[in-house]
């Protein structure tokens, strides 16, 4: 069984913690088996003194963290976690769609700009059914990469969460496989008038937080405020036209203004105002259905599923 061990974690008395050492007394003879049930009675003020365990029957023994394990963890699947699902990049093998997001696939990269990459894995179905489970999604930080697990994919979507809908209509896709390529055919199939209720819901939220960092700071980060108005302003024409821009056209320009820092608040504000005003006409002439296709899509991940099973 694998020790989760942090040293320099000191645990609080009332901790319920197992002995992961046999103990014993003074004679050498033994006191406790290791494995054994207790609770810490007395925490040490560092990391190289001993605690005092308390057992059910009364009995204390002192022993120092390497000695004992949270009683918590101990029952954790993680501990006999296969080798094979031990490092999660072992999944990146299942990635049926890889595409670059953010910046360079909106147009507006400078130099020094990451690359961003973000998709789909689908495991196998054994993987799937077994009793470890697998992450929502599997990330990469320092290759700015995020694959999502094909079912929290479809679920995010169907929320019009604009990061997910942006990797179904970028232009640079690396990779694609034929499940893959038939959910980008369909994929106007998850647009709906949801997307005005959540990119709104965030949008004012981000720019209230940015009023209150403003009035605290006097500082903002000019990049993030550049986003959110591109990201009305692709909310707009998602609802007016029916797919998702990605690649910025006639705003570039005063968009990368605003990242430069060369806008005025007040005039990004007043920007930010009119475009919300578009927004809700959008809404009330949208062809859009009130929700997305649940049936086509459960349907795709269903047979998606059946899929990888053979």
């Amino acid at each position: 069984m694998t020790k989760i061990i942090k040293p320099h974690l000191i645990l609080p008395a009332g901790t319920q913690v197992v002995t992961v050492v046999e103990c014993r007394g003074l004679e050498g003879e033994a006191l406790r088996r290791k494995g054994t049930v207790g609770k810490i009675i007395k925490s040490p003020t560092d990391s190289k003194h001993s605690y005092l365990i308390q057992f059910p029957d009364g009995g204390q023994v002192s022993l120092h963290r390497q000695e004992i394990a949270i009683r918590k963890q101990v029952q954790s699947l993680n501990f006999d976690r296969p080798e094979a699902l031990a490092d999660n990049s072992n999944l990146s093998q299942y990635i049926i769609y890889r595409c670059i997001v953010g910046s360079r696939a909106y147009g507006l990269d400078v130099a020094g700009s990451d690359t961003d990459r973000r998709g789909i894995y689908l495991p196998p179905a054994d993987l799937h059914w077994s009793l470890y489970g697998l992450p929502e999604q599997i990330e990469n930080d320092e290759n700015q990469e995020c694959f999502w697990e094909l079912q929290k994919f479809l679920i995010l979507a169907l929320k019009a969460n604009p990061n997910v809908l942006e990797c179904l209509y970028t232009p640079l896709v690396e990779e694609a496989s034929p499940l893959a390529v038939e959910l980008l055919n369909e994929r106007s199939k998850l647009l709906s008038k949801l997307v005005y209720q959540t990119y709104n819901g965030y949008i004012l939220s981000q720019f209230k937080k940015l009023e209150s960092d403003l009035r605290v700071s006097g500082e903002l980060k000019w990049k993030h405020v550049m986003h959110l108005v591109r990201l009305l302003s692709s909310g707009i024409t998602i609802l007016r036209e029916g797919f998702v821009p990605v690649k910025i056209e006639g705003d570039r320009e005063r968009l990368l203004a605003i990242r430069n820092g060369e806008t005025s608040w007040d005039e990004v504000n007043n920007w930010r105002m009119e475009l919300h005003n578009q927004f809700a006409a959008a809404f009330d002439q949208t062809t859009l259905p009130e929700r997305p296709d649940y049936e086509w899509t459960n349907d795709f991940l269903i047979r998606a599923r059946r899929e990888m099973t053979k």
